[in-house]
């Protein structure tokens, strides 16, 4: 029995996702199991390529609905989750008639989908997440930004920080899923120090720092939302919370950047700031409107390389809103 895991790549919440549902389907599905991971990416176009789904068990998780007949499992907790009303109704449709009740989960309050995962499989199959309890803790802390302070998010003192800047920026296809099983039975820290891990630790911290040097001199706050444009120095990712470390006061954070396959609109709420959930703007469903999509708090659109001027449109478009609608 193979089961092929999708996953949403370059992402710390998606990578656990993948380790904790392996775990899971081994102990609660079938002992004997072999695995296969495909890490998944937001662009534009087509998302999921049919012929991919090679698995006996396809699931996805931390990532959008398809509706091919060979996806056996989905569990995801964007708001954004599902590309089309089609797909939307193609889900709704199996969970009324019971076909995919027990298959395919859907809740977008969880603050990740690890943490969604754990307690869906530990009701419904009896999973027992207790040995699996701070990889669920720090998937929350990451994909949540429940860090302390931006500063902490920023200067990445704990394993789980410096693991996610790892994931991120992987350009090898294959760093992630040779990490995916590791976690399902290692702690992050003895993750982090695998020798194939800190080979690529010390070049990102360097980068981390251009990155942290870049922004600074390019980003701008202007009515509580910060805008910079990194363009013409390609990444393939950069830490979110370099923005509001920054500039504390800001809202909202605007950021233009273009990596190897995309030109990526990143749109953030601050963690910490004071304003309350109600005073805030729904990042996710303004996102949609470009094509993109996300959380109420963060999302993203992304754009082909070709079409740079029109993510910078978008982009400019999108900072002018949130300005115009700041308290």
């Amino acid at each position: 029995m193979k089961a092929k895991i999708f996953y949403h790549d370059k992402c710390f919440d998606g990578a656990c996702s993948a380790s904790l549902f392996t775990r899971f389907y081994r102990e609660c599905i079938s002992a004997d199991a072999t695995f296969e991971y495909h890490g998944l990416v937001h662009r534009a176009g087509a998302l999921f390529d049919e012929s991919d789904f090679t698995g006996d068990e396809n699931a996805i998780v931390d990532f959008k609905y398809s509706d091919s007949p060979r996806l056996t499992w989905w569990f995801d907790h964007h708001q954004s989750a599902f590309l089309t009303e089609a797909d939307r109704e193609h889900f709704l449709a199996g969970q009324r008639d019971g076909s995919q009740v027990m298959r395919k989960f859907f809740d977008p309050n969880y603050i990740s989908c690890t943490s969604f995962i754990a307690d869906t499989a530990k009701s419904k199959f009896g999973f027992n997440t207790e040995p699996l309890r701070d990889l669920i803790y720090w998937a929350n802390i990451v994909d949540g930004a429940k860090y302390e302070s931006a500063k902490a998010a920023v200067e990445m003192a704990e394993p789980a920080m410096k693991l996610t800047m790892v994931i991120e920026a992987a350009k090898d296809p294959m760093l992630v899923p040779r990490v995916i099983p590791l976690l399902t039975k290692m702690s992050l820290s003895d993750v982090l120090g695998q020798p194939f891990v800190q080979e690529q630790l010390a070049p990102l911290l360097e980068n981390h720092q251009e990155s942290l040097k870049l922004i600074g001199e390019r980003a701008k706050l202007e009515q509580g939302t910060i805008t910079f444009d990194i363009t013409d120095h390609p990444v393939e990712g950069y830490n979110k919370f370099i923005p509001y470390y920054l500039f504390p006061a800001a809202t909202y954070n605007v950021g233009l950047s273009k990596s190897s396959f995309r030109v990526k609109v990143a749109v953030g709420t601050n963690p910490w700031t004071p304003l309350k959930s109600e005073q805030l703007i729904n990042l996710a469903a303004i996102c949609e409107r470009y094509g993109g999509g996300g959380h109420a708090r963060v999302g993203a659109v992304s754009f082909p390389l070709d079409r740079a001027e029109d993510a910078a449109a978008a982009a400019k478009e999108i900072a002018a809103e949130l300005r115009s609608q700041t308290v």
